[in-house]
């Protein structure tokens, strides 16, 4: 199997240090971001201080695994040094460096140029973030390249570009891809017009490029597929082979084509077997994204994955396309066998690698999760719940939820004692809703003596979440809910004595906030205390009931005399205050001061 033989093993990049493996999801995100800053602020310092590691004592060698330089050793004004900068990536040193070649008369090469070019037009003429520099969001780094480039009208590209004594394909093609990568389509398109001018012939690269900018550069549907067609039509004139990334380029862009895009997108796939070319996984998610898109949802969209399902069965991929990891987050539809087949293509060979990280990891699972909660039997659920957590999957509160809407699906409320101890260790039991919905489960109607008890027990452990010492910050805040629904969990259970408490403390103090119609809550807090036959008890529940002005307070009143003797003493204690309150017994919210 391609995941871990003992489900409850911890995954295997924490096989290293069994005692810091973690329990919630949040030690799961710290643990893994710990991990990979110790990696980087260890190559920082081998890369940055070599000599300090010159002495190999590895058995064998592996030279990938040595550390490598990333300073610089030539200081002169030659090409040789602007290849040195071009290789380390040094992005304002190389451009600096190129200028004073230039300056001095002496000329560079064109190879080494177009390395320049592409340098330049892959990291937007900034030098790349190390690995050792703090995190920065994607969305803010590509934010600055498309300002910066669509914003400077001689960025460095562009100035070194026309400086160049001679130009090749080459050139164009660093210049075409900076452009479409940064969001300049105008300028690329012009650039692609310059490079015909010049007879040129343009390589696949730029062509690929052109069709992935292509719906940007007109308004229209159709518009855009015949800007499409015309580019691969050129591509044809010019005897330039497409490869897959063109076809994924073209899948891709008729995503934004509208309706007209389900039928062209089959015939691109066909297309691209007729030529030998076999698509990736990422071919495959365009398509699918297409036809979702485009159809509605309870139709086509189930029917086309049933179809690509059955050409990938037991096929192994590798990465070819960026976007081939988006290809295992098609589980959107409620067809959980289509879900199983997803989940076994993703068993196949070494596409568990084409999963993505520990946070799209967390996504696929989650969704799984989710689909086998709303479509499978509990005891199906819980055979892959037993597999993937913790192993392969730390739930959030809203996977704990579903499995809580699956037990009661089921009928199989009497798991949840055991749920909440996985809630509590995986950090969720600070969840309102979470508890709050577990509670309102357990509450909802009568079990067993067995399983009653073992609720109680569970309301307890979550009342000391609630309630905790004097200078202890509860991680919980009652409310009207919370309070009505322990109660009648502990009344089931006859804990009568641990309720009073409850009330006697916790609900006199937040009486704003009881909630006002549990009119049966009473009746049954009544009806536990005949059990007992304690008068007194029976008392204290009616001035509580007064308190709150609740309406039922005659009926209790009138319950109270029939089922209980009652002392002098408690008579007139106990009723006194019943002619003076000031309610008029409505069950009115509004009413309660």
């Amino acid at each position: 199997s391609w995941y871990v033989c003992d489900p409850t093993a911890a995954q295997y990049i924490f096989q290293d240090d069994p005692f810091l493996t973690p329990r919630t999801p949040g030690e799961f995100k710290l643990y893994s971001l710990s991990q990979e800053s110790g990696r980087n602020a260890a190559k920082y310092f081998v890369d940055t201080y070599p000599k300090f590691f010159q002495k190999d004592f590895a058995e064998p060698h592996i030279p990938c695994l040595m550390p490598e330089s990333v300073q610089l050793q030539i200081d002169e004004v030659s090409e040789a040094a602007l290849v040195e900068r071009i290789e380390l990536r040094k992005v304002k040193a190389a451009v600096d460096l190129y200028d004073q070649l230039l300056q001095a008369g002496t000329k560079v090469s064109l190879d080494v140029t177009n390395n320049l070019l592409d340098l330049i037009c892959l990291y937007g003429d900034q030098d790349p973030k190390q690995e050792n520099e703090p995190e920065q969001r994607k969305e803010d780094t590509e934010l600055i390249h498309v300002v910066f480039l669509m914003y400077r009208e001689n960025n460095s590209a562009e100035r070194i570009f026309s400086l160049m004594p001679e130009r090749n394909a080459h050139s164009y093609s660093a210049l075409v891809r900076g452009m479409v990568k940064y969001g300049s389509f105008s300028k690329a398109f012009n650039t692609y017009t310059d490079l015909l001018n010049n007879r040129l012939t343009a390589d696949v690269h730029i062509f690929n490029a052109l069709i992935s900018a292509a719906p940007d550069m007109r308004e229209k549907y159709n518009e855009r597929w015949d800007l499409i067609l015309d580019l691969l039509k050129q591509m044809s004139e010019q005897k330039v082979k497409p490869n897959m990334l063109t076809f994924n380029a073209v899948l891709k862009a008729l995503k934004r084509c509208g309706p007209l895009a389900r039928s062209q997108s089959l015939l691109v796939i066909g297309e691209m077997k007729a030529l030998g070319i076999a698509p990736s996984l990422a071919s495959y998610d365009h398509v699918l994204s297409v036809f979702y898109k485009a159809a509605s949802p309870a139709h086509g969209h189930t029917e086309i994955l049933q179809d690509v399902l059955n050409e990938l069965s037991g096929k192994s991929f590798h990465a070819q396309d960026p976007d081939d990891d988006y290809f295992f987050f098609c589980l959107d539809n409620k067809d959980m066998e289509q879900a199983y087949r997803v989940h076994h293509l993703l068993g196949e060979g070494e596409n568990w690698r084409l999963l993505g990280d520990s946070y799209q990891q967390s996504i696929y699972y989650g969704r799984f999760f989710n689909l086998l909660c709303m479509m499978e039997h509990i005891d199906v659920v819980l055979k892959w719940y037993r597999e993937l957590i913790p192993s392969l999957y730390y739930p959030n509160s809203h996977g704990m939820q579903d499995l809580l809407q699956a037990l009661d699906t089921d009928s199989r409320l009497d798991l949840i004692p055991l749920i909440w101890k996985d809630i509590r260790q995986l950090g969720h039991d600070n969840k309102v809703e979470l508890v709050e919905e577990m509670l309102s489960l357990m509450a909802r109607e009568k079990q067993s003596p067995e399983v009653q008890e073992s609720f109680a027990e569970c309301a307890l452990d979550v009342k000391s979440l609630y309630v905790q010492g004097e200078r202890a910050r509860p991680l919980l805040e009652w409310t009207a809910t919370s309070l009505g629904n322990i109660t009648s969990i502990l009344l089931s259970a006859h804990k009568r004595l641990v309720c009073c408490a409850i009330h006697s403390a916790d609900m006199c103090l937040h009486a704003v906030t009881f909630d006002c119609s549990r009119e049966s809550l009473m009746l049954d807090f009544l009806s536990s205390i005949k059990d007992s036959n304690d008068a007194g008890r029976a008392v204290e529940l009616l001035r509580l009931s007064a308190s709150f002005c609740l309406a039922i307070t005659p009926k209790l009143i009138e319950q109270v005399q029939q089922e209980f003797v009652l002392s002098e003493d408690q008579k007139s204690s106990g009723f006194s205050f019943v002619g003076g309150a000031s309610c008029s017994g409505s069950n009115s919210s509004t009413d309660c001061r």
